[in-house]
């Protein structure tokens, strides 16, 4: 019986250092800056590791009306881009964390 206690203790306190470690990561996450790039480098989409949009830089050649749809998708693709690079990002960082775990699909922090 005491050794249940003890396991299960241990667990618990297995438990709140990993909670503890997921919500420094949390933090660490939003000062991140992960850039997404298309068009050779031509637009930029910055977000942090939270997927929330911090900058978008568009190259002064691509400024023609006429090139206005291109930009558009250039700049969806950069913000696609970056958001599988934080995705990565945060699997990578929850592995170390959890040992190698993997998180479930669809996992939020």
């Amino acid at each position: 019986m005491f050794d249940k206690l003890k396991d299960l203790g241990g667990l618990m306190q297995q438990a709140q250092q990993v909670q503890q470690k997921v919500q420094e990561l949390q933090a660490q996450l939003e000062r991140m800056e992960i850039v997404g790039s298309s068009g050779a480098g031509l637009v930029k989409v910055t977000v942090n590791g939270k997927n929330e949009t911090r900058r978008v830089e568009i190259d002064p050649s691509l400024f023609k009306p006429e090139e206005k749809g291109v930009v558009e998708d250039l700049i969806v693709a950069a913000a696609n881009d970056a958001r599988g690079k934080v995705e990565q990002t945060v699997q990578e960082q929850m592995r170390s964390i959890t040992g190698g775990l993997p998180l479930p699909p669809g996992f939020k922090l």
